[in-house]
């Protein structure tokens, strides 16, 4: 009776071990898997290229877009009632990724 036992309790065991170690190669399997879906999307995805550029215009707050000189847009704001960091930011050009990006900076500037 007791070698039954001891026979239940050895194959419980083993089967135990056996799920155990198939859940986590297939876990690992999986992770590895994901890791090169994720790199090769990093890779493949090209960046997105900068909606515009907020820059000082005249004493006026000019949206710029690419490499040109000359504003698209001027927002007709004092730029001398501004912060001096926010005026040394507008001289240098701040550079919105997104158009969300960009609406929330003139909501602020309007406020």
């Amino acid at each position: 009776m007791l070698r039954t036992l001891d026979k239940r309790i050895y194959l419980m065991l083993m089967t135990a071990l056996t799920i155990s170690g198939f859940i986590v190669i297939c876990t690992l399997g999986q992770s590895i898997h994901r890791q090169k879906v994720a790199s090769r999307i990093s890779v493949s995805a090209p960046e997105p290229a900068p909606v515009c550029e907020v820059r000082e215009y005249n004493g006026r707050i000019g949206l710029f877009k690419g490499d040109s000189s000359v504003p698209y847009r001027v927002i007709d704001y004092n730029v001398a009632l501004m912060p001096e960091f926010d005026r040394e930011q507008l001289r240098a050009g701040v550079v919105m990724e997104t158009e969300d990006e960009l609406r929330r900076f003139i909501e602020d500037i309007a406020t």
